[in-house]
């Protein structure tokens, strides 16, 4: 089973000044080891970038740019995407199917949005799932606190039963790339 990384949207808006997820220094720390698993395994390191067309994520602007805390490298691939769906209208299934990729290892931010979509959709298109469980972030809603949702959406992600394949949350630490 081939894995990619998938880093999902870990952006300077989302990780600095008054939009910065919860505990963001050690995710972005834990994205970048797992990083460093995978292109030493030979798997495919994916960044995602979220973008929209008003000035606050548009593309090519600082705000959209990902964290300069990532260790990004010349052979890793980008995404764009205007969708919590990191597949909609995007060239990652494309990608995914050039690379010969059949399982997903997805981190990132934010858990309670493009996280948890981009999960559901890579459920139901067959990819098993490893939902990295120290490895994303979001911020708190007014409702809950960003630690009540990070550990809700990996609960209820990995308790999704209704596709072939399943998402298991895993901490960083226990994450293999080995085909």
């Amino acid at each position: 089973m081939k894995s990619a990384l998938l880093v999902i949207d870990v952006q300077r808006i989302l990780t600095e000044g008054r939009h910065a997820a919860y505990a963001v220094e050690g995710v972005i720390a834990r994205i970048n080891a797992l990083a460093r698993k995978a292109r030493a395994a030979a798997a495919p390191v994916i960044f995602v970038q979220h973008e929209t067309k008003g000035d606050e994520m548009r593309h090519g602007t600082p705000p959209w740019q990902l964290s300069p805390a990532l260790e990004v490298q010349p052979g890793d691939h980008h995404v764009r995407k205007t969708a919590t769906d990191s597949f909609h209208r995007t060239t990652l299934q494309a990608l995914l199917d050039h690379l010969g990729v059949t399982r997903l290892v997805i981190c990132g931010l934010q858990s309670d949005f493009c996280v948890d979509t981009t999960t559901r959709r890579a459920l139901a298109l067959g990819y098993p799932v490893i939902l990295v469980a120290d490895a994303h972030s979001t911020v708190d809603n007014g409702i809950l606190s960003a630690q009540q949702i990070i550990a809700h959406h990996g609960h209820t992600l990995s308790n999704i039963d209704s596709f072939d394949v399943q998402a298991v949350l895993q901490p960083a630490a226990d994450v293999g790339f080995a085909a």
